[in-house]
């Protein structure tokens, strides 16, 4: 019975292959195709397919294949392949596939298998002639994308820099072609940035926009480098924005921003995105959660309604978790406004269970603005865990609630109790000092900033707090410049890190540096404490228009930021 339900699937794949060449019934009447299988032949390959099936993979691969030569069917040449991988015999399958391509030398399919199985052999350097050929074959309208393919083609390769010096070499010609140089240039780069050779990939894209500055490729590839550590990046990306970008592109680049805390230039490139192209849903929930932080709640509730509006157009779970966020945002700006029940009736409008954490702080959090602080509290605590990050989160949650409130004390003590469970967590312990500095206790929140440090060498945010802390009260002011210096070298150009060494700057007496270092950072975050700073220094060297302007700016953005209100009352300033 075995045997012959094996027979009868084996002539299923022979029959499959006559129906093939027969027009669909209701196709126009044409004449038939003469099939170049005869008795004989078919015999052959139902045999082929019997030992292929069976014990005898060579044997039926040899009948495959002569069959194939025989019949010069293309189908039977990628059966004969196919039958040489199941056998997990990669020499068997290059000769197929050779044997296909000498028999068909313009099939792209028989060409793209040799190359294929070469990359899998690793016979690199087998691999140029294939290379050629599939380029060449490409209609013209094709050719680029065929480029652009290659990268992934080659991504398995070990040897990196050999494949990019092979592929270099391979698109020689495209290299200085008008049409086909910039994805040439690209694919270029992205080989040599494959093989670590990040100046490589830099001069690459160079090349590729110089052909034409409107070309994507290069653009992309630069946008893939835009870090601290290659500044030459950037320069591309924005000489491409400077034309009719793509909205991706750009959309892709105000992610770099964000990545790299640059809030005010990204939300340049979101506005810019929302007018070239208002239909991108993604711009305007990015947008409004930007305007959220930054307190510009009218605009930012505009963008989110947008994307609200928009979002019917997006589908599953992407929809789902972007509606999650807008909603959370415009109850946060409702809870700002001080308008509870709206707030509480944009948080019922989340679905996404994922996203239930965060619905519900949002609901603790106006709770706890309402006087209702036992409730908030319940309402956090009594949220499932999940997973260990959910633990996490809602005790993240709580402090929140409480150090906002000003209930500094209890937050303390809540991490105190998380810290003593976990006490190489250096989240916690340094969380732990914050609440030490809110309660006074300098002393104690020193040792808990040098016990972070320690730990972990490289948390960045314990020696700018350290140095913050000394500078702030006038103490130690050398030691307080060297730990705010250390911070910076963990993290280049952090616009609260470069607002501390500022702030010792002032403290030292050197005001003009001091000024120097807040006009760069207050450019980079606009954020009210920052302000408050560039306001003070400002006004004691009797630049007090300028620094009135800048405080109002500031009041007008985050009228209950703790730092900025304690400078207007301790200057005894009036806005």
């Amino acid at each position: 019975m075995k045997r012959l339900l094996a027979l009868a699937g084996a002539a299923a794949l022979v029959l499959q292959a006559f129906a093939q060449q027969r027009p669909a019934e209701d196709a126009p009447a044409t004449p038939p195709v003469p099939s170049a299988m005869d008795g004989e032949l078919f015999y052959q390959v139902l045999l082929g397919e019997l030992n292929a099936r069976g014990a005898e993979p060579g044997a039926g691969f040899a009948l495959i294949l002569d069959a194939a030569r025989k019949t010069g069917d293309e189908s039977l040449y990628q059966r004969a392949v196919d039958i040489a991988f199941q056998s997990r015999s990669g020499d068997a399958a290059l000769q197929a596939a050779r044997a296909w391509k000498q028999a068909k030398p313009q099939s792209r399919e028989a060409n793209r298998y040799v190359l294929q199985i070469l990359l899998a052999l690793n016979r690199l350097q087998d691999t140029v002639e294939p290379l050629r050929t599939e380029i060449a074959l490409a209609e013209a309208k094709d050719r680029a994308s065929v480029i652009n393919s290659i990268p992934r083609l080659y991504s398995r390769v070990g040897d990196k820099k050999a494949a990019a010096n092979l592929v270099e070499q391979v698109l020689a010609e495209p290299l200085s072609n008008a049409t086909l140089g910039p994805a040439a240039w690209t694919t270029v780069g992205r080989m040599r940035l494959a093989a670590g050779d990040t100046t490589g990939a830099l001069e690459a894209a160079r090349r590729g926009q110089a052909l034409n500055a409107r070309a994507e490729g290069p653009a992309l590839l630069a946008l893939e480098m835009v870090d601290p550590k290659t500044p030459q990046a950037e320069p591309i990306v924005k000489r491409y924005l400077e034309g009719k970008p793509q909205a991706e592109i750009r959309m892709g680049y105000a992610r770099v921003l964000l990545d790299a805390q640059r809030y005010p230039e990204a939300l340049q490139q979101l506005r810019a995105i929302t007018a070239e192209k208002p239909e991108m849903a993604e711009a305007w929930l990015v947008q409004g959660t930007l305007l959220v932080q930054d307190n510009q709640l009218p605009a930012a509730e505009a963008a989110l309604k947008k994307y609200v509006e928009l979002s019917g157009g997006i589908r599953g779970e992407e929809r789902n978790r972007g509606l999650a966020q807008a909603y959370l945002s415009l109850a946060q700006i409702a809870e700002k406004r001080k308008e509870y029940a709206l707030a509480t009736a944009w948080l019922d409008k989340i679905e996404s269970s994922q996203d239930l954490v965060a619905a519900q702080n949002r609901r603790a959090s106006i709770l706890a603005r309402q006087g209702r602080m036992d409730e908030a509290r319940r309402l956090i605590r009594n949220l499932p865990e999940r997973n260990p990050g959910d633990a996490r989160a809602k005790l993240t949650a709580e402090v929140a609630l409480l150090r906002d409130a000003k209930m500094y004390k209890a937050a303390h003590d809540l991490i105190a109790g998380a810290v003593a469970k976990d006490p190489k967590d250096v989240d916690l312990v340094y969380d732990q000092a914050m609440m030490a500095e809110k309660l006074g206790d300098m002393g104690g929140m020193e040792k808990l900033l040098r016990q972070v440090i320690a730990a972990k060498p490289d948390y960045h945010h314990a020696y700018n707090a350290l140095g913050y802390s000394f500078a702030d009260r006038n103490v130690r002011l050398p030691e307080a410049k060297q730990l705010v210096q250390k911070a910076l070298e963990f993290a280049p150009g952090d616009p609260f890190i470069t607002d501390s060494l500022a702030w010792v700057e002032f403290r030292m007496g050197n005001k003009a540096e001091a000024v120097r270092l807040l006009d760069e950072a207050y450019k980079q975050r606009p954020d009210a404490e920052i302000a408050a700073h560039l306001g003070e220094v400002l006004w004691s060297m009797g630049q007090r228009d300028r620094a009135l302007a800048i405080w109002r700016e500031a009041v007008l953005s985050n009228p209950e930021n703790e730092v900025l209100q304690e400078t207007l009352k301790r200057l005894k300033i009036k806005l």
